[in-house]
């Protein structure tokens, strides 16, 4: 392209608390019946008053002490005005100008804040009517604001995936993207020498990966072709339809004044001490990208191995059992990893202890020769060219495939560990 993308990130999540931000009503919405976890309070009703989930408010300070945000020792809530169907008081409980956390970073990705608010209602389409859903009004809602620093869909989608990982080890919000738990707004421009435009285009209401990439590409090929003809692009609010394959306008853009933000009365507001802050940051786990490092360190494994050990905080840690209880026996970190990885063996047994028995035990049978795996391993590579060709070029999945066909020419009898380490010397051959 002519123009730099200039791209920066609204993520919503849903977090998972027992009950709704400000009243009792359950908070966990999906596929529950319509308007059936509501209250005059999540309803809007007059005379309804709020009262803070404490667990909401924990849960967001550990998801900004885990990207390195400064956590504000004062803060409070706002109300944010604006008239749509799926918000039933015509204003937001949210956070303006003293949001929890502030100024964080995950990998060059600079983090400008990190605030609470409510979830509005879900406005529902069908047959030329839309129908209001409150069952989600009122679920507490994060909002991650990224500064405007991704220059590609690539990288978008790298920051997204990590920021999921991590919610998923805090265990604060399945961060599920199809059952709208995770949500995207992408404010995105363009510029002919990497500066800040003076405009930004916000896209709306992305909730998949793939929908991501194509909304993205789409909205920096309309920009491009207006930018190419001489002309302004609007900043303007807009979603992507998939048949069309572009976006389309919904609204013009709001500014921050068009809210009329005021602290919100019924709330108070909240101090946090040195040691309440302390204790939180003391509480959280490892993190994805700290223990796939210490993977590879200590255990020695493969880059997609610890990538795919560490995609679930459950199965990093069935695996670290796992090597724990193997220490004894001898069985080799990269055995276990491998057994994970490519036959999903720590899905067949409901603890790490049964996995390495079974290992064990196989470790003792009686296996196929040394020179039997060796040529069943020349010839799966022989007949499956483009597993082998796939797996060159970094695709790690294939090498289960391989295993099983190399297992199928020895009858089963092959060693898990002479055919893995075997067909690992031959592949990077």
């Amino acid at each position: 392209m002519k123009y730099t993308p200039i791209i920066g990130l609204e993520v919503h999540i849903e977090l998972s608390s027992k009950s709704k931000i400000f009243c009792g009503c359950p908070a966990d919405h999906f596929g529950k019946r319509p308007n059936t976890q509501v209250c005059p309070t999540c309803l809007g009703l007059p005379g309804a008053l709020p009262y803070l989930n404490q667990k909401a408010v924990e849960d967001t300070l550990k998801f900004g002490l885990a990207l390195g945000c400064s956590i504000s020792k004062f803060s409070k809530f706002d109300r944010k005005h604006y008239f749509y169907p799926d918000l039933p008081k015509a204003y937001q409980i949210s956070q303006y100008d003293l949001p929890f956390a502030t100024n964080g970073k995950l990998g060059k990705f600079r983090i400008r804040r990190i605030h609470l608010e409510e979830d509005t209602a879900k406005l529902q389409h069908q047959a030329g009517k839309s129908l209001i859903d409150f069952n989600r009004s009122s679920v507490p809602l994060v909002e991650l604001v990224t500064e405007p620093d991704f220059r590609s869909v690539s990288e978008v989608l790298e920051f997204l995936k990590e920021i999921q990982k991590i919610v998923r080890f805090l265990e604060i919000s399945p961060a599920d993207m199809e059952k709208g738990s995770m949500r995207l707004e992408a404010n995105i421009s363009l510029s002919k020498d990497s500066s800040l435009p003076n405009y930004k285009v916000e896209l709306k209401n992305i909730n998949s990966f793939r929908f991501l990439k194509k909304a993205i590409e789409s909205e920096l090929k309309r920009q491009e072709d207006i930018l190419e003809k001489g002309k302004i692009v609007l900043q303007e609010t807009r979603g992507f339809y998939e048949k069309l394959g572009t976006t389309v306008s919904q609204r013009s853009k709001e500014e921050a004044h068009d809210y009329r933000y005021f602290p919100e009365p019924d709330v108070p507001p909240l101090t946090f001490t040195d040691k309440f802050i302390n204790d939180l940051s003391a509480s959280l786990p490892e993190l994805p990208q700290t223990k796939r490092q210490r993977f590879i360190s200590d255990f020695a494994l493969p880059q997609n191995y610890a990538e795919t050990l560490t995609e679930d905080r459950a199965r990093s840690e069935f695996f670290e059992t796992a090597v724990n209880i193997s220490k004894k026996l001898d069985i080799s970190p990269k055995i276990i990893a491998s057994v994970m990885v490519n036959q999903n063996l720590d899905q067949k047994y409901d603890d790490p202890e049964s996995l390495i028995k079974k290992l064990y035990e196989l470790e003792k049978k009686e296996f196929a020769s040394y020179e039997e795996t060796k040529e069943a391993i020349i010839k799966a590579i022989n007949e499956n060219e483009k597993a082998v060709s796939d797996y060159q070029n970094g695709n790690g999945n294939v090498l289960g495939f391989l295993i099983g066909q190399v297992q199928k020419r020895l009858k089963g009898k092959g060693n898990p560990k002479v055919i893995n380490e075997l067909l690992l010397k031959s592949l990077q051959k």
